[in-house]
């Protein structure tokens, strides 16, 4: 058995993880110190493996697709059959993949951050013990330690639903072929998402939600523009509704949902569970050093610190905001702590995007929290579908809408459904980080012709005096 020390040690390598391996690796070259950061499986973790990446991949493949066969709406033609080789994607996606993770690897190298492969828990307050693929162990022992282990996907328990195309997300990205049928369980980010794939590589898709409308947690007026968009495409969504059971009839799955209108039957081959995901905080050692624990989920202040000063969590395992970036953005505190700063998190400017088309993004209040909230708001919307821009490029389905403070003009959110969206967010990032005001968003010029002229009309509207609204 080996014994490692390290002056920092990360546990896990997602996009937290590893992100604050690197940035503790540029600081120990600073100040003096080493790092280690432990993985059981591959680098990235779920964000590159099995989530972000391989999903944003697939979704561009469909986009591309239905590109090509709406290609002579735009004059232009293309002779003989559309059609696409869905081995080749699946290909393409796994090369994207295996690029970046090769990537972190060497940025590793380049920071000076080793890494070790097994599986790891806490066995004392500064001590790791690492389970290497072959049963060997090892111990890892830090003057300070970030846990960074993730989440999985969460399985549910439905009545006869066990076996052969019964698919988890982690299992779509992987899929072995496109299902003719599909019912989705599950109208979040990933439901979604998903749907869109499957259904524009020529799946007939059903999505169930117990939800009253699709992406629950955004500004329901955007969700419902969404909702409007992609079943225009042909997406089948049945809000309010739950999957009670299933059966095997063939080779097909028929499922009972239970809708508003009664139990409606849905015969279909392949059932993806997208409900969510579970935090890994089980078998790693935090109950043995007393990690202090918010129900599933490990408490830690704005610092990133647990209730023992020096091990810090960061990522899915917080509960806080379950999204990559959040996760890099903790991580890089976490990292920053280790060698004595101050920084704290600040979870007022979160974006958050679904990778649907057309997108959909928020960040901040949206118009019901804000008036929960006790502000007093001024509503801002526009309708890209008028702008030069969405015309050229043939993009017209979407909705903008601004939420401010009415008193004093403060942006308190923005929440965004139109192609491009994903762009569109930042300067919406930067206006509530920065606490900016609709006078001075006003008074900003925005290129011409862009599809960020929808934002800049949502403020204008919310302002009181849009050019182009009719």
């Amino acid at each position: 058995m080996a014994t490692y020390e390290a002056d920092v040690v990360v546990l896990g390598a997602g996009p937290g993880g590893y992100v604050a391996a690197i940035r503790a690796g540029q600081l120990a070259k600073e100040h003096g110190g080493s790092v280690i950061c432990i993985e059981r499986e591959y680098l990235g973790g779920t964000c590159l493996n099995w989530g972000c990446i391989p999903s944003k991949a697939m979704i561009a493949h469909a986009e591309r697709y239905q590109h090509v066969l709406h290609a002579k709406e735009m004059g232009i033609l293309i002779n003989g059959t559309v059609d696409y080789d869905f081995e080749q994607m699946q290909a393409r996606k796994n090369k994207i993949v295996q690029t970046l993770r090769g990537g972190i690897g060497m940025l590793f190298k380049k920071n000076g951050v080793q890494s070790i492969e097994g599986t790891g828990k806490l066995i004392d307050p500064h001590t790791i013990e690492v389970t290497r693929p072959d049963g060997s162990k090892d111990l890892v022992r830090g003057k300070n330690i970030i846990l960074a282990t993730g989440s999985s996907v969460m399985k549910i328990n439905i009545p006869g639903l066990e076996g052969e195309n019964v698919w988890t997300s982690d299992d779509a990205v992987n899929a072995p072929f496109v299902p003719d049928s599909m019912l989705i369980l599950g109208a979040g980010a990933v439901g979604v998402e998903f749907s869109f794939v499957f259904n524009a590589l020529g799946g007939h898709v059903t999505v169930v939600e117990m939800m009253p409308h699709i992406l629950p947690t955004f500004d329901e007026e955007i969700a419902k523009e969404a909702e409007r968009a992609l079943s225009k495409q042909g997406i089948q969504f049945i809000t309010g509704s739950t999957l009670k059971s299933a059966e095997r009839v063939g080779d097909r799955w028929r499922c009972y949902v239970e809708t508003p209108n009664g139990i409606q039957q849905f015969d279909v081959q392949v059932v993806l569970i997208g409900v969510g995901r579970k935090p890994n905080v089980d078998g790693i050692g935090l109950e043995t050093v007393g990690i202090q624990m918010n129900k599933r989920y490990v408490a830690v202040d704005e610092s990133m610190r647990t209730n023992i000063p020096h091990i810090y969590a960061i990522g899915d395992i917080t509960g806080i905001a379950p999204l990559a970036h959040v996760a890099s953005m903790q991580g890089i505190v976490a990292a920053e702590n280790c060698f004595g700063a101050a920084r704290r998190m600040d979870y007022r400017a979160v974006p958050n995007v679904v990778y649907t088309v057309p997108e959909v993004a928020g960040v901040g209040l949206t118009e019901q929290q804000a008036r929960e909230q006790g502000y007093e708001v001024r509503i801002g919307k526009f309708q890209p579908r008028i702008l030069g821009r969405a015309m050229a490029v043939g993009e017209r389905d979407g909705l903008v809408k601004v939420v401010a403070d009415a008193k004093y003009g403060q942006i308190l959110g923005v929440h965004i459904c139109c192609s491009h969206a994903s762009d569109l967010l930042q300067e919406a990032v930067l206006a509530i980080k920065l606490e900016a005001t609709l006078d001075e968003l006003v008074d900003t010029i925005h290129p011409h012709p862009t599809m960020v002229e929808a934002l800049m009309e949502a403020f204008h509207d919310a302002a009181g005096h849009c050019i182009h609204k009719a």
